[in-house]
């Protein structure tokens, strides 16, 4: 009897400790697919901003582009820093959990010396990847330096091809498909070198200047325009330095300002500055991602690290807790969900 009850008791021990064990496995499954505080550090100059995404073709994972700001340039003078930088290149392994650090841009200088690119826009059209970055000639200590939107061509997003000089006088491109199957581009026009806010495209190549304009056009009101559908709308962030605006429209052409989300700090390691320039991943119509970047305090000012965030909808415009735990498992997106795939028009 003894025996029975002492193998009973063991056998009883052994499915206690394989259960704990088990469902142990499954917390700590479940615990790595919440992605880290920040999402992303630069490992060389510690200064990552202004990100945009992408689907690898060829690696299927998600890439992502960004400006690299040398934030350890310390001895520099003025905004210096700020300048010089190349375009930085990181991809996911693992479906957004963790973010390698792939190197640089390569072949984004067309001119003679040292010159300066940020906040890249990719879309990849009929094999191709195309990039419109923001370049300033040379590496000024002030931000008076010139400002033109470059197009380049890649097929494996390292390797670039200059194309043109698409708006001279501008920044912060960002590129999405029109319902009728043209391409449309938004940016800050610093310089007023061309009219408008707002360029169209039947092929990528070749730009005119649209009707339509950028909600609150002014460079003084905002920059760093992103566009992406969800929900059923159309959706534009912008950064306003104190914050992101949020535009709805049914259309890309008539556009309604909708809240400000991201303007108050938040609790998570180097979060506690306000959200800056991002950039968005669509998966479908129930999970979007935004990632933006956050100035950290005090000395380490000019570092700036990237923390991700999920969009929520309530019925009128866009919502996130930036201090809410989510998980998260980046796959490649559904096509309608992509700015190269041709929008439906909301219909009221």
């Amino acid at each position: 009897m003894k025996r029975v009850i002492a193998a009973s008791f063991t056998a009883a021990l052994i499915c206690c400790v394989s259960y704990l064990y088990s469902e142990d496995v499954k917390i700590q499954k479940t615990k790595s697919r919440v992605p880290p505080a920040p999402l992303y550090c630069d490992p060389v100059h510690d200064g990552a901003a202004d990100p945009t995404f992408i689907w690898s073709r060829e690696e299927k994972c998600w890439f992502m582009l960004y400006t690299n700001r040398r934030a350890d340039a310390t001895n520099e003078p003025g905004v210096k820093w700020v300048h010089g930088t190349d375009i930085g290149i990181g991809s996911t392994p693992d479906g957004g959990i963790t973010w390698k650090y792939r190197g640089i841009a390569r072949g984004l200088e067309f001119e003679t010396n040292r010159n300066t690119f940020w906040a890249p826009e990719v879309v990849y059209y009929n094999g191709i990847y195309h990039a419109y970055i923001s370049y300033v000639r040379g590496v000024p200590e002030s931000w008076k330096g010139t400002r033109d939107i470059i197009h380049y061509t890649s097929t494996n997003l390292f390797d670039w091809k200059f194309e043109s000089i698409v708006v001279p006088g501008s920044i912060d491109a960002c590129v999405h498909r029109l319902p009728d199957g043209r391409w449309r581009m938004w940016f800050k026009n610093e310089q007023k070198k061309v009219a408008g806010t707002v360029m169209d495209s039947p092929d990528l190549y070749h730009w005119e200047l649209a009707k339509s304009e950028m909600p609150d056009p002014d460079p003084g009101k905002g920059e760093g325009p992103e566009v992406f559908k969800w929900k059923g709308w159309f959706w534009m962030v912008k950064d306003i330095w104190k914050g992101l605006a949020v535009y709805r429209s049914p259309n890309l052409d008539n556009w309604t300002r909708t809240g400000v989300i991201l303007d108050k700090p938040g609790k998570r390691p180097g979060d506690n500055g306000i959200g800056q320039h991002p950039g968005v991943i669509v998966q479908n119509d129930n999970d979007a991602y935004l990632v933006y970047f956050v100035h950290q305090k005090g000395a380490d000012y000019r570092r700036t690290w990237l923390q991700i965030v999920k969009l929520g909808f309530d019925g009128n415009t866009l919502t996130c807790d930036r201090d809410a735990e989510f998980e998260i498992n980046l796959q490649e997106p559904e096509p309608q969900f992509t700015p190269e795939y041709v929008p439906s028009v909301k219909k009221d």
